[in-house]
């Protein structure tokens, strides 16, 4: 069995978000090694129960694993002291999809730096779009987190709650969805 720290922390994700009952979108999941420079990515998606396929509302998470904190948690596991402590760099993206147009009646959404996609059709009209907001940090390992893994599991189930409601928030706006066996994967 493989035991590592950012295997731990994939575990405790799912854990999360099976505990805040969200759905996973099983052919979303990808777990990547960069052979070249050594980097482990992981990421995967959820969203709200019942919402069809593919879902209006849906959480894109991306776990990272650089090289640099694989050297520093290697010189831990052998007891010495790294320069830095190992992280894992963290982005979620919320994104709104299947919707008709990317308005609130005849408002354009606007937040500060979202993204907004749109979908055109054979004679290029628009025919759907989608709204993305993401965040970014970093998850800083202690020795008390590399020791005891029950750290990464409240952290992380923090995260999964904070996920799953702002999901429900957003899938309570009032906006028009087509429905999902013609959507589309916007």
């Amino acid at each position: 069995m493989l035991d590592h720290v950012f295997l731990d922390a994939i575990g405790a994700l799912r854990e999360a978000f099976e505990n805040a009952l969200l759905e996973r979108q099983a052919l979303e999941e990808r777990f990547q090694v960069d052979v070249l420079l050594g980097d482990m990515t992981w990421e995967t998606s959820y969203s709200l129960p019942g919402e069809g396929l593919p879902p209006r509302v849906v959480a894109e998470v991306t776990l990272e694993w650089p090289t640099w904190s694989q050297t520093a948690y290697r010189s831990w596991c052998i007891g010495e002291s790294p320069e830095e402590r190992p992280e894992i760099d963290i982005e979620i993206v919320l994104r709104l999809q299947r919707l008709t147009k990317a308005s609130v009646g005849q408002e354009p959404l606007r937040r500060s730096m979202p993204t907004v996609e749109q979908q055109f059709g054979p004679d290029l009209d628009p025919v759907g779009a989608a709204i993305e907001v993401s965040f970014e940090g970093s998850y800083d390992l202690t020795d008390e987190t590399l020791t005891d893994g029950s750290a990464l599991d409240r952290d992380f189930g923090a995260l999964g709650g904070w996920i799953a409601s702002n999901l429900v928030r957003l899938g309570d706006l009032k906006l028009e969805y087509l429905p999902p066996d013609q959507g589309t994967d916007l």
